[in-house]
């Protein structure tokens, strides 16, 4: 019998919570005790991921399978292991997408990413452009489709036409930018 998916989100939120609860226990020790010892296992995991893409490698499809499912495609991309680029797995969600979008004569286009503020800015196209509903629709559809393929992305952005015809960025998500993981998780 297949394993069920993990949700990576509740995990990482579980593992904050334990660590917090050790850090409200007054003393340090224990806390950095525990940060340490999930920073050894996070190296020891990601480099046994690093391994098991050795050995995929010059098999495809299986280079595929692992890179497209859910649990290790987003544990390739926490250790920089992702054999597609942030770009790649961006379009192929926009593309998943499409045929939502496409029902409501409206489309996306990606107008840019940039790796480094892990942002993407979009464009509505067609009905969805300035429909009242086109933020609600990304948030549901685009958003989580990009969100799920490259849990990396910080920020999306949205250009929307304002009443003088300019495009506006909207900001949908912002994701808390750290400068290391809040639960001491090393990449």
């Amino acid at each position: 019998m297949p394993t069920p998916p993990l949700n990576l989100r509740a995990a990482g939120d579980r593992i904050e919570r334990l660590l917090d609860e050790l850090a409200a226990c007054g003393d340090p020790k224990p806390r950095a005790i525990a940060e340490e010892l999930i920073r050894q296992i996070t190296e020891l995991y990601g480099a046994a991921l690093g391994r098991v893409l050795e050995l995929a490698r010059g098999d495809s499809f299986l280079e595929e399978r692992l890179a497209s499912d859910d649990l290790l495609g987003s544990l390739l991309v926490l250790h920089g292991l992702h054999p597609e680029s942030l770009e790649t797995r961006v379009r192929r969600a926009l593309e998943s997408v499409r045929p939502v979008l496409g029902a409501h004569k409206g489309d996306v286009e990606l107008v840019d990413i940039d790796p480094v503020a892990n942002a993407v800015r979009l464009r509505l196209l067609g009905s969805c452009d300035g429909c009242p509903s086109s933020t609600v629709t990304l948030q549901m559809a685009v958003e989580r489709a990009i969100l799920e393929a490259a849990p990396e992305v910080a920020i999306i952005d949205v250009d929307q036409p304002s009443n003088r015809g300019v495009a506006t960025p909207v900001m949908l998500t912002k994701k808390p930018v750290f400068e290391e993981c809040p639960a001491g998780i090393a990449g």
